[in-house]
């Protein structure tokens, strides 16, 4: 479904990711792991054309556009890192907003409620302003937002970052949840462990390059990277 060939991003002289290249096919969750720096949500961001970048991306065997709106039009959704709801907008605006480039009124309908289903909270919040949620229901309003578009491809970046342990396990069983439902997933993530635990397949970025990629079960047994990422532990 996604084909990236020697990709390369650059922040003025810096180097962020260098000549990266990764494959996501149709139905798999597909998780990104590696330390803060690494290159994770430039990846993220270059898919969806919010910067600029150099190499090649292909979607669906065709290249894939270089306008962040016709990206979402394309099938492709980004749950950025920190959330960046609409504070001042309702839940429901919210959601709203992700089918913001819909016609499909009855379609958009149905959606909503696979949306509620999914995150029963979103219901209960529909009209109070998105501002006064809790974190976790900030990141639910994030996902629900993204699916919104009926994306084939949904890009998950840090879904984790901030909540409980609690909150961080509903989380990853929803994201499953979301795969069930026909939609593959790009998911960059610090919590390693749950990241590998979910995915289908999985590459380790180091300083904006991949030092390992293959098999998510196989990656995480791998004694490098369990005590690099995961904990002499685990």
């Amino acid at each position: 479904m996604l084909k990236i060939s020697d990709l390369n991003v650059f922040y003025g002289g810096i180097h962020a990711l260098k000549g990266i290249s990764i494959e996501v096919e149709k139905g798999q969750i597909v998780s990104v792991i590696g330390s803060n720096g690494a290159g994770k949500s430039s990846l993220m961001n270059a898919i969806s054309s919010t910067i600029k970048y150099k190499g090649a991306i292909e979607f669906c065997g065709k290249p894939l556009t270089t306008k962040a709106h016709k990206v979402v039009e394309a099938g492709i959704s980004h749950v950025p890192e920190g959330r960046l709801i609409f504070a001042n907008l309702t839940t429901y605006e919210n959601l709203r907003m992700g089918a913001y480039l819909r016609r499909d009124t009855k379609k958009v309908a149905e959606d909503m409620e696979r949306v509620y289903t999914i995150f029963p909270r979103l219901k209960e919040r529909a009209r109070q302003p998105a501002g006064t949620l809790s974190g976790g229901e900030q990141q639910m309003l994030a996902m629900g937002r993204g699916l919104m578009s009926n994306p084939m491809l949904l890009l998950l970046d840090e879904p984790s970052l901030g909540l409980a342990p609690l909150l961080i396990n509903t989380i990853f069983e929803t994201i499953l949840e979301i795969r069930k439902i026909g939609t593959t997933i790009l998911l960059v993530e610090q919590n390693a462990f749950k990241a590998l635990s979910i995915a289908d397949k999985a590459y380790v970025f180091n300083q904006g390059c991949v030092s390992m990629s293959g098999d998510a079960a196989a990656i995480m047994a791998d004694p490098i990277i369990r005590e690099a990422y995961l904990g002499k532990t685990k």
